[in-house]
């Protein structure tokens, strides 16, 4: 499974019903999962962002597509980074010529 670092800030519907955030997180695990994703941790934030979620999924376009459907339901804005773990830059970097 990949690991996936997902950056969260509330829209302005999302700051609105700021109050709903821990039912939101809820439904975020439960979208997460119908989706072969499995959310490992969440955080709320101070900062540039409201919430960090680290996750593994199958491949980039489980992971893509959760992002999307989660964001489609217009409480937060994501930007989903691909993390590689210390084994996989070890292979990255043996592959350099």
């Amino acid at each position: 499974m990949a690991t996936y670092v997902i950056l969260a800030n509330f829209t302005d519907k999302g700051i609105h019903d700021a109050k709903d955030t821990i039912n939101r997180a809820d439904k975020f695990k439960a979208m997460a999962a119908n989706a072969s994703v499995t959310v490992k941790h969440m955080y709320w934030t101070i900062g540039r962002f409201d919430a960090v979620s680290i996750c593994e999924a199958p491949d980039d376009e489980s992971a893509t597509a959760f992002s999307l459907s989660v964001s489609a339901r217009g409480s937060i804005r994501t930007q989903t980074l691909r993390a590689f773990s210390l084994d996989e830059m070890t292979r990255i970097l043996g592959k350099m010529v």
